[in-house]
């Protein structure tokens, strides 16, 4: 799916660019998964675990362009990518009015409100498509993240104990959310 380009302002008044990543897109978007994940331990990989070719993350990036059930949105600052978000639509059909989110910021543009305002395209694209529900994963412990998704209308429906156990053998909980799609939202 093509998000369509999008200017917003953000909290600091400075403007970012949200559009689907190109094909060209493919090693800043490597960059910066690799920084986000260097950053926190709250998202499932470290940096190294992105062991991939510049041509396999353009694979990746085609396969989202192509794709009816995946919505990829980055968000350039000054021509550089500070965040991302992907929602991926069920397709079977006993789960098909489920959607999937994900999402990461590079760390010195968190509190700009690019999160936020990933959710409320996010939100607006699964409406748009007839989703029910959408559905997130976090690691425990990232009251930020928990924050804003719960600001959005998410809520705890379950919990994996130690389900990512972290290099200095710290375990963490994997902490699921859904959100219920209302007319309102």
């Amino acid at each position: 799916m093509i998000f369509k380009e999008k200017k917003i302002v953000l909290k600091d008044g400075s403007e970012a660019l949200f559009k689907t990543p190109s094909r060209d897109d493919a090693k800043e978007m490597l960059e910066y998964i690799r920084k986000a994940c260097s950053e926190t331990d709250f998202l499932a990989r470290y940096p190294e675990e992105y062991d991939i070719s510049v041509e396999e993350e353009k694979g990746w990036i085609g396969r989202w362009i192509e794709s009816d059930n995946i919505l990829s949105i980055s968000c350039y600052i000054d021509g550089e990518i500070a965040g991302n978000c992907v929602l991926t639509f069920h397709t079977m059909i006993k789960s098909a009015h489920r959607a999937e989110v994900a999402i990461a910021i590079i760390k010195k543009h968190w509190g700009k409100g690019i999160a936020s305002a990933m959710f409320k395209e996010m939100i607006s694209a699964a409406k748009e498509r007839g989703c029910e529900i959408m559905e997130l994963t976090m690691v425990e412990g990232n009251t930020r993240a928990e924050s804003l998704y719960r600001g959005f209308g998410f809520e705890r429906t379950g919990e994996k104990p130690q389900a990512f156990k972290l290099k200095d053998g710290r375990y963490l909980s994997e902490i699921s959310m859904q959100k219920y799609l209302t007319e309102t939202d």
